[in-house]
């Protein structure tokens, strides 16, 4: 009986601590633009002012009625619950703990920071990139997740004919739209 107590003990043990480990989803939780507002106050100003940070409310009723009249859209339609349509207007629609509806995930809605520099859960751990430590190592934070620079493929995913405001000639300019709609990019205050 003692032995068969221990080996279920054990596999309780086992068991407990498989369910409390980290999984790779996990480590590299969404957390929202407000979090990098913190370190990164410049860059999400100017990234506050643009499209990208507005895009969920382009989905509402009423909004750039000109547009999706030549769209073919309804533009009184509300399209914030469309998937087709927030898969680009919010941030890791689609993806575990990114954006799911407007009440549970508001901190997602709009293009935000993790869109293109991933989630930041890990990242942003008092032992990589934080207040804590400043002069953390690029290289650091990009093993577990962080991405800089952007890239192309990255953009593309929703900047293409997908859209039904482009036509079918739309090419994506990523040179240009690097420096034009993201957000200010000034230099860094410690070597990385």
């Amino acid at each position: 009986m003692k032995t068969i107590l221990k080996v279920l003990l054990g596999t309780a043990a086992i068991l407990v601590a498989v369910a409390g480990s980290t999984s790779a989803s996990d480590e590299h939780a969404y957390i929202g633009s407000k979090n990098c507002k913190k370190c990164h106050i410049k860059q999400w100003k100017s990234w506050s002012e643009t499209t990208m940070a507005q895009s969920f409310e382009i989905l509402r009723p009423g909004q750039r009625v000109e547009q999706k009249t030549a769209a073919g859209l309804d533009p009184e339609n509300d399209y914030t619950t469309d998937p087709e349509c927030v898969r680009c207007h919010t941030t890791g629609h689609g993806k575990e703990g990114g954006f799911v509806d407007e009440a549970s995930t508001p901190d997602l809605m709009g293009v935000g920071c993790e869109t293109c520099h991933g989630p930041g859960g890990t990242y942003v751990a008092d032992e990589y990139m934080s207040i804590k430590n400043k002069e953390y190592k690029r290289a650091d934070i990009e093993a577990v997740g962080s991405i800089f620079p952007p890239t192309e493929e990255q953009c593309i995913g929703c900047h293409n004919t997908d859209s039904p405001f482009v036509d079918d000639d739309y090419v994506f300019d990523f040179e240009q739209r690097k420096t034009e709609g993201t957000h200010e990019n000034s230099p860094m205050k410690y070597e990385h």
